[in-house]
Formats: C-alpha cells, sequence, structure tokens
C-alpha cells in the first residue's frame, strides 16, 4: 500500500496509484506560524493591515467590513500614505509552536504544508472593497500595479522568514479568483495584474525547497487554468463542478491537477445525510477518473462547516476506492 505521499504523488504525475486521494489527507497543514490575526465565529477583529473583519454568529465565514468608517484604502492614487504593511514576526518565540510541528511530521508519509492566506487578488479587495478594487483595475492601472507589487514584496519578506524556519515541502496558498459562474476579471487582466505576481511568489517557493503548491479558489476559473499553469501551480484545489472538471483534466491533465468537483453547498447544510455525500462523491469519482484528481468538497480546509460532514466525505471516498480501484 502506498503512503498518502507516495499516492497523491501517482496520482496528479499519471502513475499508478492505489485509491484515490481523500480530500487534505496528503497535507499536514501548519496552522501555527504567525500570518496575522485571523477572524473566528463571532467574532470582530482588526488585523496588522488595519482592516476589520467581522463573523457574524450563525453564518459560514467572515468578511471585511467596508463603510466608510472602517475602510483602510479610501483612494487607490493615495496608497502609499493608506496602506502599511505590518512587521513580519523574526522572534523564534512567535515561531515555536510551528517549527515543532513541522519538525514532528514524517516527510515520507506527509507534505510538510505551510498555510498562506489572503492572497493577492484577496488582499486589493480587503483593503478597498472589491467594487472599489475591480473599479481601480480599469481606472489606475498604474497605482494598482505598484499596490500589487507592495503585496507581492510583503509575502516574498513573509515567504522568506516562513521556509527557512518550517522547510515547507508544500505550500497551500488561498486566494480567490471567481464566482460559482465566472472568474472576477477577464483572463486578459488577470494576465496583466496577477500572473507576473504569482509567477514570483510560486517561483521562490519553488526555488526554496517547495516542490507541491496547492492553490485554493473555491469557484469558477476554468479561464485562468493556462495562467495557473505558467504560474506553477501543482493541484487546483476547490473546483466547482461549474468548471466542467472532467473536460479540464482531459485539455491540462499532466500539466495540474484539479482537487474537488464536490460542492460544498450540496452536502454542507445542515440537513446533510451520509446519502447525500455518498451520492455526490460517487458522481465525482466516475466522471472525473483516477488520475489528476483528487475527490473532496471544495471548502477550503480540511473541516466541514456542519459537524461530520468532513469525516462521512472521507468514507465516501474510501468506498468509492474500492468500488473504482
Amino acid at each position: 500500500m502506498l503512503t498518502k505521499r507516495q499516492n497523491l504523488l501517482e496520482t496528479i504525475r499519471g502513475g499508478n496509484p492505489d485509491r484515490f486521494v481523500k480530500q487534505y489527507e496528503f497535507m499536514n497543514l501548519v496552522m501555527e506560524a504567525p500570518i496575522g490575526a485571523m477572524v473566528g465565529p463571532g467574532q470582530t477583529i482588526k488585523n496588522g493591515w488595519g482592516i476589520t473583519f467581522t463573523w457574524p454568529e450563525g453564518q459560514l465565514g467572515g468578511f471585511p467590513v467596508h463603510d466608510d468608517e472602517h475602510k483602510v484604502l479610501k483612494d487607490i492614487t493615495n496608497w502609499r500614505d493608506q496602506v502599511t504593511a505590518p512587521a513580519i514576526e523574526t522572534s523564534d518565540e512567535a515561531w515555536a509552536a510551528a517549527v515543532a510541528h513541522a519538525n514532528a511530521i514524517d516527510r515520507n508519509e506527509e507534505f510538510v504544508t505551510a498555510f498562506v492566506a489572503p492572497g493577492i487578488f484577496e488582499m486589493t479587495h480587503h483593503l478597498m472593497s472589491m467594487e472599489d478594487a475591480l473599479m481601480a483595475l480599469y481606472e489606475e492601472p498604474e497605482d494598482m500595479h505598484d499596490l500589487i507589487d507592495y503585496l507581492v514584496e510583503y509575502e516574498l519578506a513573509y515567504a522568506k522568514e516562513m521556509t527557512q524556519r518550517l522547510h515547507p515541502d508544500c505550500i497551500f496558498h488561498h486566494d480567490d479568483w471567481g464566482s460559482q459562474i465566472s472568474s472576477f476579471v477577464s483572463p486578459e487582466m488577470f494576465n496583466e495584474f496577477f500572473l507576473p505576481a504569482y509567477k514570483k511568489i510560486y517561483g521562490f517557493y519553488k526555488a526554496n525547497g517547495v516542490e507541491l503548491i496547492v492553490h485554493h479558489s473555491d469557484s469558477y476559473a476554468a479561464n485562468l487554468v493556462p495562467a495557473m499553469i505558467e504560474m506553477g501551480i501543482d493541484i487546483w484545489q476547490g473546483v466547482m463542478t461549474t468548471n466542467n472538471t472532467p473536460e479540464l483534466i482531459k485539455k491540462y491533465g499532466g500539466q495540474i491537477s484539479f482537487m474537488g468537483d464536490i460542492d460544498s453547498g450540496v452536502i454542507d447544510f445542515p440537513g446533510w445525510t451520509p446519502e447525500i455525500i455518498f451520492e455526490k462523491t460517487k458522481e465525482a469519482c466516475e466522471r472525473c477518473g483516477k488520475l489528476y484528481f483528487i475527490p473532496g468538497a471544495s471548502h477550503g480546509l480540511n473541516f466541514g462547516c456542519f459537524p461530520g460532514v468532513y469525516e462521512s466525505n472521507d468514507e465516501a471516498i474510501d468506498k468509492m476506492s474500492k468500488l473504482m480501484f
């Protein structure tokens, strides 16, 4: 029986896996790194960038507050006066828990995986609101290029500290690039503003010991797959069914792999049942096949929004492995 790591590599390299990869099983996520304050259920916080986040009770996630009082960046043309990056934590004490976790992972079995969020596109609209960020790409492209460069340099500085301390061989990087039915920007605009940014970021990780780049975008982004390949993404996690995952596998398998094809909204809700989860998992596995595909919910971490969903999805994948391998 292959290890989790071996089975993953056989799957994404077009080899001979002996079972389906079960969701996040190959990634041992190191979540203790000092990446900045993150909002939790029922909380309202302000992070080091000055962005206020709130997560109302009963909702599935948090989001920045963008009224006039809380918006950090009110005028893109004055971003240099309004946006200040927080200091990157460099003390041994701050990194101690993350280092201990990374050192305890069996790298023959799992990938030591660093978690990075939010991404560059998300940072632009976290600072100024989604509407303002999208408008600025059209109206003030030079300032947006400069702001994006500033955000990239900050992540590269964090990446240098993190890779030197944790020596990860996988990066799990968030940046949502679309809605359920379309990307937020056209491929042409994406290639102008965000492809160069991520070529720098993911190029740095690959040059510093990272074997695997897993990028989360639970959205439609089929039109951005060529850019994902160019920037060095190995696995796109969060692929929704609206992308026509089997067609993507047929067209791009061997250049990139796809993780998801089970929309969280149809299995991860208060009235979920094991039968619903198995039905959707079976559909995904049968239509996508054994190679260049990892079945799992489109949700962006290794847990469900409702108790028992993630574990039931694992069980459904085990059943499909017995049926198809």
